[in-house]
Protein backbone atom coordinates (compact mmCIF):
# COMPACT_ATOMS: atom_id res chain seq x y z
CA UNK A 1 0.00 0.00 0.00
CA UNK A 2 1.43 3.11 -1.34
CA UNK A 3 1.12 6.80 -0.24
CA UNK A 4 1.17 9.12 2.23
CA UNK A 5 1.70 7.33 5.71
CA UNK A 6 0.00 9.31 7.82
CA UNK A 7 -3.34 8.93 5.64
CA UNK A 8 -2.57 5.05 5.30
CA UNK A 9 -2.57 5.43 9.75
CA UNK A 10 -5.55 7.19 9.93
CA UNK A 11 -7.34 4.29 7.51
CA UNK A 12 -5.61 1.84 9.33
CA UNK A 13 -6.71 3.35 12.95
CA UNK A 14 -10.31 3.78 11.62
CA UNK A 15 -10.32 -0.18 10.24
CA UNK A 16 -9.17 -1.16 13.51
CA UNK A 17 -11.94 0.65 15.31
CA UNK A 18 -14.50 -0.04 12.84
CA UNK A 19 -14.36 -3.37 12.75
CA UNK A 20 -12.64 -4.51 16.41
CA UNK A 21 -9.62 -5.91 14.23
CA UNK A 22 -6.00 -7.49 15.02
CA UNK A 23 -2.58 -6.26 13.31
CA UNK A 24 -2.65 -8.89 11.16
CA UNK A 25 -6.35 -8.78 10.44
CA UNK A 26 -5.51 -5.56 9.31
CA UNK A 27 -2.22 -5.88 7.78
CA UNK A 28 -4.35 -8.37 5.58
CA UNK A 29 -7.05 -6.17 4.53
CA UNK A 30 -4.77 -3.26 3.56
CA UNK A 31 -1.62 -5.48 1.74
CA UNK A 32 1.17 -4.76 4.01
CA UNK A 33 2.79 -5.92 6.93
CA UNK A 34 1.67 -6.35 10.40
CA UNK A 35 5.13 -4.09 11.38
CA UNK A 36 4.07 -1.77 8.92
CA UNK A 37 0.44 -1.67 10.48
CA UNK A 38 1.69 -1.97 14.07
CA UNK A 39 4.63 1.25 13.06
CA UNK A 40 1.32 3.40 11.45
CA UNK A 41 -0.59 2.89 14.90
CA UNK A 42 1.12 3.28 17.42
CA UNK A 43 4.03 6.10 15.84
CA UNK A 44 1.94 8.14 13.20
CA UNK A 45 -1.29 8.08 14.53
CA UNK A 46 -0.38 9.07 17.50
CA UNK A 47 0.76 12.43 15.98
CA UNK A 48 -1.96 12.77 13.21
CA UNK A 49 -4.88 11.88 15.48
CA UNK A 50 -4.51 11.52 19.01
CA UNK A 51 -8.64 10.87 19.75
CA UNK A 52 -8.73 7.84 17.21
CA UNK A 53 -5.04 6.76 18.77
CA UNK A 54 -6.28 6.47 22.01
CA UNK A 55 -9.24 4.59 20.52
CA UNK A 56 -6.95 2.45 18.52
CA UNK A 57 -5.28 1.47 21.80
CA UNK A 58 -8.21 0.63 23.61
CA UNK A 59 -9.02 -2.27 20.67
CA UNK A 60 -5.58 -3.45 20.46
CA UNK A 61 -5.28 -3.83 24.39
CA UNK A 62 -8.59 -5.93 24.43
CA UNK A 63 -6.64 -8.52 21.67
CA UNK A 64 -4.07 -8.71 23.34
CA UNK A 65 -5.90 -9.71 26.81
CA UNK A 66 -8.02 -12.08 24.31
CA UNK A 67 -4.67 -13.35 22.47
CA UNK A 68 -4.24 -16.78 24.98
CA UNK A 69 -8.08 -17.51 24.35
CA UNK A 70 -7.87 -17.73 20.29
CA UNK A 71 -4.88 -19.78 20.33
CA UNK A 72 -6.54 -22.28 23.00
CA UNK A 73 -9.63 -22.28 20.50
CA UNK A 74 -6.99 -22.36 17.70
CA UNK A 75 -5.18 -25.28 18.66
CA UNK A 76 -9.10 -26.98 19.86
CA UNK A 77 -10.26 -26.49 16.38
CA UNK A 78 -6.31 -28.39 14.95
CA UNK A 79 -6.87 -31.42 17.32
CA UNK A 80 -10.89 -31.80 16.78
CA UNK A 81 -10.84 -32.65 13.13
CA UNK A 82 -7.56 -34.98 13.33
CA UNK A 83 -8.37 -38.72 12.93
Amino acid sequence: MKGDPEQRAVQLGEYIVAHHATVRGAAQAFGCSKSTVHKDVSTRLRAVSPGLFAQVQAVLARNKAERHLRGGAATRRKYQHSP
